[in-house]
């Protein structure tokens, strides 16, 4: 029976950083690892010591990925690999664009279609094999999903691919998005956030599928809350540092970006590039851009997955939060700063660069955090003209649904659904702040975006800014134009949305470091902790 009929039209989706660009006891045979400087940083390739994943920890523990398969949605994998061959899941892989189980990529002269092998060799190239590298996770499975190797998407591709095999894949890997060209306002369409919807909520047994996004390469120019897929709080979006620690020139900044790993190196240090697996049994050291990050994200969450195979797709990113670290991070444009319970972000980066060996030593021991909630926290529908100078600024006061089913007392993800027109789309500035002070850029000026008649349209910008906060209070919207010449426009919506829970969500978890972010967002708990056992001890004293 047929329920809906609707007439597919095609788009397009771009890959992500498709460019040609020894303290530790930890001994492998493969050729290119110790050129595999964001596994374990030595300074190679004039890099900083000790800025890389830190999964040299979390192999030492024992965890290498196994058990966990990984879906690589992208234009084919190397199956035939000899790195890639032992660690295939023929079973849970598929070709979407041309409708059959073998997702080889095609090929084509320059070689265009490595993009997928390169990022699978990132995740689960065997170790010790005398082959090219070593994945992060290398003894997990990876799966091929090919997709993009077609002359237009269409929302059907999408869906299928993102909900493919939900209970066998746990994570999938994503280096791709609308067009970076600084201009572009797309995300996923119907079908399409239906499937990762579902996947969030009913794949892995109901723990949820494990998305991961590259945050995009459109560097200065773009905006990633501008990409629906990125900006999504069913994804995890990542973004890079280079070697040294500093931005890469294509990286985009944007407040729902969760954490970072790495691209390329600096200078364009030939020996710098990740080190991976290419088309035809080749190896390389030329992958780069976020295409390259979130493929390595994608291997630290399957070694955190293999540590607590009950972890749900919010756990993973509560842990993200929790185990990243600033290291060496350094953005040029925008400082580090803490949100309203002490925990460090950057517009760029997030809460930082992941740390595999952090994140498997809590997922080992982590608690599911408490139910989620959704709450409406007020909405401004009467349109409100931006002054070409200076700055409209509306305030909405919420108690978060307090009362109600729906009450929500600590943040995960917050979205401002904005419905807005201007003379110049790239020169809309539009920031937001909460009731506990922590101001996220929820759009930053975009030169090459000339718009003028679509605009925003009920768009759902995202920030993860204001983790943990408590979201009762007052909000502070400001929207303004950054450019040269004068513009005009009018704000037509503006609908707060609040993400989280009732309950602390970290009730729960064992704190073992107190100098750790964990013991930080449990402070009001361990000071109760404290005072109790002071009580104790002087009841105790006195009793004596």
């Amino acid at each position: 029976q047929v329920r809906k009929a609707v007439q597919q039209e095609g788009f397009s989706r771009r890959k992500r950083g498709y460019r040609d660009i020894n303290d530790i006891d930890i001994n492998m045979n493969d050729p290119l690892f110790t050129k595999q400087w964001y596994l374990i940083n030595t300074g190679q390739a004039d890099g900083t010591p000790g800025l890389d994943l830190n999964v040299a920890e979390a192999w030492e523990l024992g965890y290498t990925g196994k058990g966990v398969t990984i879906g690589i949605m992208d234009d084919g994998i190397d199956y035939l690999h000899p790195d890639l061959a032992s660690n295939y899941n023929a079973k849970a892989s598929y070709d979407f664009s041309s409708n059959d189980p073998y997702p080889y990529p095609r090929y084509t002269d320059d070689w265009f279609n490595s993009h997928g092998t390169r990022c699978a060799g990132e995740v689960s190239a065997a170790a010790n094999n005398n082959i090219c590298g070593v994945g992060v996770a290398y003894n997990s499975k990876v799966a091929g999903i090919r997709m993009l190797d077609q002359p237009f998407m269409t929302d059907i591709i999408e869906a299928s691919s993102i909900s493919h095999m939900p209970q066998v894949i746990d994570i999938y890997s994503a280096s791709w998005g609308p067009t970076d060209n600084g201009k572009t306002v797309d995300g996923p369409r119907e079908l399409t956030l239906q499937a990762m919807a579902d996947g969030v909520n009913k794949g892995r047994g109901g723990k949820g599928s494990i998305y991961v996004w590259a945050s995009g390469d459109g560097g200065s120019y773009d905006d990633c809350n501008c990409d629906g897929y990125a900006s999504s709080m069913w994804t995890i979006s990542i973004n890079s540092a280079i070697n040294d620690g500093r931005t890469a020139l294509y990286d985009e900044s944007c407040s729902s970006t969760l954490a970072s790993t790495f691209s390329n190196g600096r200078k364009r240090n030939p020996e710098a590039g990740v080190a991976t697996t290419d088309l035809y049994g080749n190896c390389t050291l030329r992958h780069s851009g976020t295409s390259a990050a979130a493929p390595e994200a994608a291997g630290v969450f399957a070694l955190a997955l293999e540590a607590n195979l009950d972890l749900t797709w919010r756990d993973m990113q509560h842990l993200t939060v929790l185990t990243s670290k600033r290291n060496q991070l350094h953005d040029e444009v925008h400082q580090w700063r803490r949100n309203g319970v002490g925990l460090e972000f950057n517009h760029l980066f997030g809460y930082g660069v992941l740390d595999a060996g952090a994140m498997v030593k809590m997922a080992k021991d982590w608690k599911t955090v408490p139910e989620r909630f959704h709450c409406v926290g007020g909405s401004i529908q009467e349109p409100e003209k931006i002054p070409p100078s200076g700055k409209l600024v509306l305030t909405l006061t919420t108690d978060a649904c307090e009362g109600k089913e729906n009450f929500v007392r600590y943040l995960e993800h917050v979205q401002a659904v904005i419905t807005v027109n201007s003379t110049r789309r790239g020169d809309l500035n539009i920031n937001m702040t909460s009731p506990m002070g922590t101001k996220s850029i929820l759009l930053s000026r975009r030169p090459r975006d000339d718009d003028s008649k679509v605009g925003f349209d009920k768009w759902p910008f995202m920030t993860t800014h204001t983790w943990g906060e408590d979201p009762q209070g007052t909000w502070a919207l400001e929207v303004g134009f950054v450019g040269s010449l004068p513009q005009r426009g009018v704000l037509k919506e503006w609908t707060l949305m609040l993400h989280g829970t009732q309950s602390a969500p970290y009730i729960d978890q064992i704190v073992k470091d107190y100098q750790s972010k964990l013991a930080m967002s449990k402070k009001e708990e361990l000071e109760e902790e404290l005072d109790e056992a002071v009580e104790r001890s002087l009841k105790s004293i006195l009793s004596k």
